[in-house]
């Protein structure tokens, strides 16, 4: 680990994100960060448990003249997106994240940083560890899976935790207070067919889109950025039509909710066509290009002829469907907020795409802070996969959360922010799945916000964390420590 890293202020934050980064946790792999955390705070003489789910609590005592003030929540999640670029040699599960500073930047080489949420975890952790910072008594809660699955809020059960005001660290933009949240369900469509021999005079070659950006698919779904499958999905389209191509396989995306920024698919087409093929692909890639110029200006399409033919083929009636499925099937903004400006209430991603040996899945991610929204959404991607003969399941959902502009909480941060920065905080909710609705589900009265220092890039390679920024947050965070109302 870069000692530079480590000399950063405030460097009780980013020595227990080194720490913190130094162990794999991977979503669904905790078991090492849980570990690590029930040491560190056994460690400290702080009461240390996890729940029937493995998330881990740790509470501290009040420090003295705080004893009146109502006990507060401190809540992260252990978890990570783990994305890496392509050309990048890393194994997630053995090794620490390869952190370094560029200018105002903490990155990682060619692959995620996990600021989201380490940062939020490193400043829970610092806190517990100090001697000389006034607060409350303090419940932290650090929750699994929240990345693939929401796991650990959903099952967290109601009794356990004892506090009135929970403070979620988990945002990414450092002038937003975030009062509620999108919610979200998984849609996966998926379906068998019998696959063909492949036809004599057939050439094959590899096609691969790679070189976009790819980010959150919450928060940055509004971007105009282009997803990898539907790129693909144009290409195959009219190569179908045009030239008979037939699919072998396709692998595009990885993580429902990260957009897509890579794709390959392995193709074959008559050799008669092959010059004419190669020809105008390229006219369209260069009007892709044309499209995302702006957004993506790296967008790389790749063509490469295979020295194999590949031996098995989509049937060409079951592809007719499925490109049209994927022509049809909505992805990015559906619906603008009529309540908040420039909020997403709606959309979805086209996440994850994979075809061959005749079986075919496409998986989705359907946000809403509308729940009526959401399964309209989910509804219209259902039937556009029913239609080509996909079994469609809805997995996953969780709860969005509705914003409460009356909390007392709040009435706490926006006069700290206003005086520490000189101007008001911007007070919104968000297009992203923040664990607050989920836990208020079983904690109805439990008063909840969320901030969290500036974060660009989260769930992709191209993630980092402002330095500068993580001051200003750790200013703010022990402020609204010593300032936590009575009881």
């Amino acid at each position: 680990m870069s000692q530079e890293i480590r000399n950063l202020e405030p460097k009780a934050l980013w020595n227990k994100f080194a720490d913190l980064n130094a162990v794999p946790r991977p979503s669904k792999k905790e078991e090492r960060v849980i570990e690590f955390m029930k040491n560190f705070g056994n460690n400290l003489g702080l009461e240390t448990f996890e729940d029937e789910i493995r998330n881990v609590i740790i509470r501290k005592p009040a420090t003295a003249g705080m004893e009146n003030r109502k006990a507060i929540v401190l809540q992260g999640h252990l978890d990570m997106v783990h994305q890496k670029n392509s050309d990048t040699v890393f194994d997630f599960d053995t090794q620490g994240i390869d952190m370094y500073v560029d200018g105002d930047w903490v990155r990682a080489r060619g692959t995620t940083l996990g600021a989201d949420n380490g940062l939020g975890v490193a400043a829970i952790m610092a806190i517990l560890e100090s001697t000389d910072i006034p607060h409350p008594a303090i419940e932290a809660l650090f929750t699994i899976d929240e990345e693939t699955g929401m796991t650990g809020a959903l099952n967290l059960k109601g009794g356990i935790l004892q506090g009135q005001i929970l403070l979620n660290l988990d945002t990414e933009e450092d002038d937003e207070i975030d009062i509620g949240c999108a919610g979200g369900i998984d849609v996966t469509a998926t379906a068998e067919y019998d696959e063909e021999e492949t036809p004599e005079g057939s050439v094959g070659y590899t096609i691969t889109v790679k070189g976009l950006k790819g980010g959150h698919s919450g928060m940055d779904i509004h971007k105009g950025l282009g997803n990898a499958n539907k790129i693909m999905n144009r290409l195959l389209f009219d190569g179908f039509d045009n030239f008979g191509l037939q699919i072998s396989e396709i692998k595009g995306g990885s993580l429902r909710n990260a957009i897509p920024r890579e794709s390959q698919a392995k193709v074959i087409i008559a050799e008669v066509y092959d010059e004419a093929f190669v020809f105008d692909m390229q006219q369209i890639v260069n009007e892709i290009k044309t499209e995302f110029k702006t957004t993506e200006p790296n967008l790389e399409v790749v063509f490469e002829k295979m020295e194999a033919t590949p031996a098995k083929v989509m049937p060409t009636i079951a592809q007719f469907y499925f490109v049209r499925s994927m022509y049809t099937a909505h992805n990015g903004v559906y619906r603008m907020s009529a309540d908040f400006d420039d909020l997403v209430e709606t959309s979805n991603n086209i996440a994850k795409v994979i075809v061959g040996d005749g079986q075919l899945s496409v998986q989705c991610l359907t946000r809403s802070s509308v729940e009526t929204s959401k399964f309209d959404l989910a509804n219209a991607l259902r039937s556009a996969f029913e239609l080509m003969g996909c079994e469609v399941e809805f997995s996953g959902a969780y709860p969005g959360w509705t914003p409460n502009s009356e909390s007392e909480i709040l009435d706490v941060l926006v006069p700290i922010y206003e005086k520490q920065n000189g101007e008001k905080p911007k007070v919104v909710a968000c297009h992203a799945g923040l664990e607050c609705g989920i836990l208020g589900t079983n904690y109805p009265d439990m008063d909840m916000i969320s901030f969290g220092p500036t974060i660009h890039g989260a769930h992709s390679p191209d993630e980092r964390a402002s330095i500068s920024s993580s001051q200003k947050f750790w200013k703010f965070v022990l402020e609204i420590l010593a300032n936590i109302p009575v009881k």
